[in-house]
This record gives C-alpha cells, structure tokens and sequence, in this order.
C-alpha cells in the first residue's frame, strides 16, 4: 500500500514498467533500475526532513519522474531520449544508465523545476534561495548512491580488471559530474524561465533539446566514459540572448 504518498506511487509506477518490460526493450533496465532506487532514497530524504521544503520537494521529484516515464512509455519522445532508447543493446550496463541520467537531467530536470516555480516565484529572492538550496541538496542524496550503485551494477555481469582498477577514480568522477550538471540545470531553468516571460519559451525549450542530445550522442562514442566526462563536464549551457 502506498497510503497516498506520491513518491511511494511514483516509484510503484516505475516497478510496473519494470515488471512489464518488452524483452525489445530489455536493456533500458538498467536506467529504470538505478532510477526507481534513487527515487526511493529521495523519498526517505524527504522523511528524514532533509529539505527545507520537503513539500515542494516532493511535488517536483514526483514532475520529474513523470516526464521520463513519459519518454518511456511513448507519449513525448524528444530527441535526447531517443538516442538514449535506441543505444546498442550490448553497451555495458552502466553506459545505458550514463545515457538515461543525461537525458533526463539536462532536458527533463528544467522542464521539471519550471513546472513547480512560478514566474511570481521568480521575483521572491528568498524563497528562490531555499529553491536552489534544496535543488542542490539532491546531490547529497545521489552522492550517497554511488557506491551502491557501483555495487548493482556490477552484479550485472563481469567487468574487466581495467573496470575494476578504474572503479574508485569512476565514483569521483560520478560525484563530479553531479555537482557540475545540477549548477548548469540552474542556468538552463534560469533561461527557460526568462524566455516563458518573453514567450519565446518552446524555442529555447528546442535549443536545450538539441544541446542535450549531442551531449547523449557524446556519450555513444567510444572509450572511458566517466574518465572523459570527468574533463569535458556532464551538463550542457544555454547560451545568454
């Protein structure tokens, strides 16, 4: 029973895709898996009243979960999902979950802040600083994921000695990456909600797609991944008009 709790249903949501997966599509697995344990550590964060409004909190992890299982099931498909969706069935398992943070962080997580902030809350620097405050809060709660992440992963077949050496070096890299996206997550909501007052919003909205997906199609390429994102950075920029 999830008694009402909207992140409890949200997560139930995600079990069901997972219970319910095509075997075409067996290997976005890997993504749903890793996001339905992070959902539920969001929630118990929540519990332990880790956030300064775990209310609004709540409200706009349940937004943001809702538009990846949107891209899931089919209703809105943008393009960096599409990359994500249709990446080779024999990429390792953790490539698979690279290309679902990705997608889901630069495209999905403005889109997501935006729906729970007002243009009125814009003009209220306090409350704005307890927004952005608990925005980076988040990275606590994934920080602490990690390792454990890392473990699950590895569970899901065997990993070369370069792999195994590489893991403590991947684990700051990964902690990097989610400092250095969430700061850029910011801007991006920043611009996207500058451009929503200016009504040019879906066209800016078009702009942070296509810089998202390259990102995604960066991650296709060959070679170390987290080694290389470690350098070239895990977020995208949109630029100032």
């Amino acid at each position: 029973m999830n008694d009402g709790n909207p992140i409890a249903e949200v997560v139930a949501r995600m079990q069901q895709r997972l219970d319910e997966l095509p075997e075409e599509f067996a290997h976005r697995r890997f993504f749903l898996e890793t996001y339905r344990r992070t959902t539920q550590a969001v929630g118990q964060a929540i519990d332990q009243a880790r956030f300064e409004d775990p209310d609004w909190v709540e409200v706009w992890d349940v937004k943001f979960a809702e538009l990846y299982l949107q891209a899931h099931d089919g209703v809105l498909v943008a393009r960096p999902w599409r990359l994500a969706f249709d990446a080779p069935d024999q990429l390792p398992a953790l490539g698979h979950v690279l290309l679902g943070i990705n997608a889901h962080v630069n495209y999905d997580l403005p889109q997501a802040l935006l729906a729970v902030i007002s243009d009125d809350d814009f003009l209220e620097p306090a409350l704005m600083d307890r927004r952005r405050r608990d925005h980076e809060r988040i990275d606590g709660v994934l920080s602490e994921r990690v390792a454990a992440e890392d473990g699950e992963l590895a569970a899901t077949g065997p990993r070369s000695l370069l792999d195994h050496v590489l893991t403590p070096l991947n684990r700051i890299a990964s902690q990097r990456f989610l400092r250095e996206s969430r700061q850029k997550v910011w801007h991006n909501t920043v611009e996207l909600q500058r451009a929503r007052v200016a009504g040019s919003y879906e066209k800016r909205l078009g702009e942070l797609e296509v810089l998202s997906a390259a990102k995604v199609a960066d991650l296709l390429r060959p070679g170390q991944v987290l080694l290389r994102l470690a350098v070239t950075g895990f977020g995208v920029t949109l630029p100032p008009v």
